[in-house]
């Protein structure tokens, strides 16, 4: 899968980017005032909603990559007025701090081969994250279909140890289950159980039977 961005480290360099961002807004305001502002130089609270904002946004975004929804919700938490909060995130998405393209193409690729997901289960995630369908469904396909199946069999080769011992049903619904619960489609997760069960030695026939059943 093809990634759009390199997210190695991702939390450093927007939080670099961010601090960056914040010196030269600092440094810009204390040559408009004469002298140091209490609400620029970290001495005292920020003065004015925007400032705030520009605040908030920046302490999450040093911690980690951020959704423009997830920050849009955290102003508003703040009692942000929703103008300002949308003129400081618009800024952040033109000068690069907010990209949710490249949010959702390192998330699928951390969390397939991290945890194994699925497209189905990685777009539900993204979508609890306020990151637009259309760049869902650009970000779940850069993850194809023999990748996806792939992954589905090394999750099984895994589980597939600790059934062992378990009558046939037992062991099937278990890993059925296992791969269902990750996003995986119905038809593909009995397919791959029963692959690997039948290499086990067990009886493709009564596997059939199972799965109609």
């Amino acid at each position: 899968m093809t990634r759009r961005t390199d997210w190695s480290g991702s939390e450093d360099g927007y939080g670099r980017a961010a601090d960056d961002a914040e010196n030269r807004r600092g440094h810009r305001g204390r040559e408009d005032s004469g002298g140091p502002s209490s609400s620029r130089d970290g001495t005292g609270p920020p003065r004015t909603p925007e400032e705030q904002a520009r605040a908030i946004c920046l302490r999450l975004l040093t911690g980690a990559a951020r959704t423009r929804s997830q920050l849009a919700d955290a102003l508003r938490k703040r009692d942000i007025p929703e103008d300002v909060a949308d003129a400081v995130l618009s800024r952040y998405v033109e000068v690069g701090l907010i990209d949710d393209a490249a949010f959702a193409d390192a998330w699928v690729e951390s969390r397939h081969h991290g945890r194994g997901l699925a497209r189905r289960a990685l777009a539900r995630e993204l979508r609890t994250k306020g990151v637009e369908s259309e760049v869902i469904d650009e970000a779940v396909g850069r993850l194809d279909s023999e990748q996806e199946e792939a992954t589905a069999r090394e999750l099984v080769e895994r589980k597939l140890r600790t059934t062992r011992g378990l009558d046939r049903d037992k062991r099937l619904r278990r890993l059925a289950g296992m791969l269902a619960r990750k996003g995986y489609p119905q038809g593909l997760a009995l397919r791959v159980v029963r692959q690997a069960l039948e290499d086990e030695g067990e009886d493709p026939e009564l596997l059939e039977q199972w799965a109609q059943d």
